[in-house]
């Protein structure tokens, strides 16, 4: 490990509160394998710990907590054919399940800009905080790929259509969306955040969750009125329906600023992941856990890499930066269900052996040691 490597996770404690800080504020944040592998052994400190109470997760710099994943290594991967992306989504995905369970209060901060892998380590904490700079998305389907990290999972538990409605589209939502979307609690202004650290670190030595949640509310305030609280029922109308094609044609028959948008939006992304994406959503309505969800996002994952509009997505919005994808095909009518079949397959190396007991909890499918 490189010293710069050494320093793209920092770890530090305040009498109970351990903190876990992204330091790649030039690259927005961005995960990479180290940094997931860092995130992982911090994690396993602050839960051996006794004098660690809270866990709190935060990016550095003014920019945002994560911009998601390091895309470029996942677009260079899939062109030389190496096993770095499915690696990096292998350790990166379990990680997003072991924040779900961690059995200490886990307290991220949602702040400026919030997507792709930054919400999966995020909004699987139990205590999600938004500032008001918050800028938080799922952009995926505008790089030929669909929202991962557990997404599935959350979304098709946000109230309503609103899931979808983000999964499809990639809308940039700010605090009151995220917190009417599920994907936050409470909003806190970034001015006050440092008073939030100091009330958290002041918590005696195992402060539960509750007590988290009380030093929270002391410091939340209400946020200004969202958009998808307003346009609930549009969204639901249109975005019911389980093709991609009846949501475009439902948006286009509303007489609606807001749908004839997000129609144009639609129509922008790439046809082949819209599909996939709301396949996936659709699926993720019946699966009884966040793990069942993230074994089918890794299978899908791993096999979006043999997905033409992935490199077009992904060159278009960071190698050439022209902003001008050719999807091909270029229509949803154009996708066809046998170029869907290929993502929807279990993976022969699932990430978790589900067992159905409730009390038991996934299984970790991992045979190899973990690098450190």
């Amino acid at each position: 490990m490189s010293t710069s490597d050494a320093n793209e996770i920092l770890v530090e404690t305040s009498g109970t509160l351990g903190r876990i800080i992204l330091n790649r504020p030039r690259a927005l944040n961005a995960l990479t394998l180290t940094m997931v592998r860092m995130i992982d052994a911090a994690l396993d400190d602050f839960e051996r710990d006794p004098s660690i109470s809270v866990v709190f997760v935060e990016g550095a710099g003014e920019r945002g907590l994560c911009a998601g994943g390091d895309i470029r290594m996942l677009y260079e991967s899939g062109r030389a054919a190496t096993d770095a992306a499915a690696t990096f989504w292998r350790e990166e995905y379990r990680l997003n399940s072991r924040i779900a369970r961690f059995p200490k209060p886990y307290v991220s901060l949602l702040d400026g800009i919030t997507m792709g892998g930054g919400v999966g380590i995020s909004a699987h904490g139990s205590h999600r905080i938004a500032t008001d700079r918050l800028r938080l998305a799922m952009p995926e389907t505008g790089i030929g790929f669909f929202p991962d990290v557990g997404a599935s999972f959350l979304l098709s538990r946000s109230p309503g259509e609103i899931g979808t409605y983000l999964g499809l589209t990639g809308a940039i939502i700010g605090p009151a969306d995220a917190i009417h979307a599920g994907l936050a609690d409470a909003m806190v202004p970034f001015a006050d955040i440092d008073m939030l650290r100091r009330a958290l670190s002041d918590l005696p030595v195992g402060a539960d969750a509750k007590a988290v949640s009380m030093t929270i509310a002391t410091l939340a305030q209400t946020p200004a009125q969202g958009t998808l609280a307003v346009q609930q029922s549009l969204i639901d109308r249109a975005f019911a329906f389980d093709t991609a094609e009846e949501i475009t044609n439902a948006l286009a028959q509303e007489a609606s600023a807001f749908a004839a948008e997000t129609q144009a939006v639609l129509l922008t992304r790439s046809p082949s992941s819209l599909k996939i994406a709301l396949q996936m959503l659709r699926l993720a309505r019946g699966s009884e856990s966040l793990e069942d969800c993230l074994n089918r996002e890794f299978a899908g994952s791993v096999a979006i890499l043999g997905l033409a509009d992935f490199y077009e997505g992904i060159r278009a919005a960071v190698i050439d930066k022209d902003r001008n994808p050719r999807w091909n095909p270029a229509t949803l009518a154009e996708v066809k269900e046998v170029d869907l079949a290929p993502f929807f397959p279990p993976h022969a190396a699932p990430l978790f052996v589900l067992d159905k007991n409730p009390n038991h909890g996934p299984i970790r499918s991992e045979p190899e040691a973990r690098p450190r």
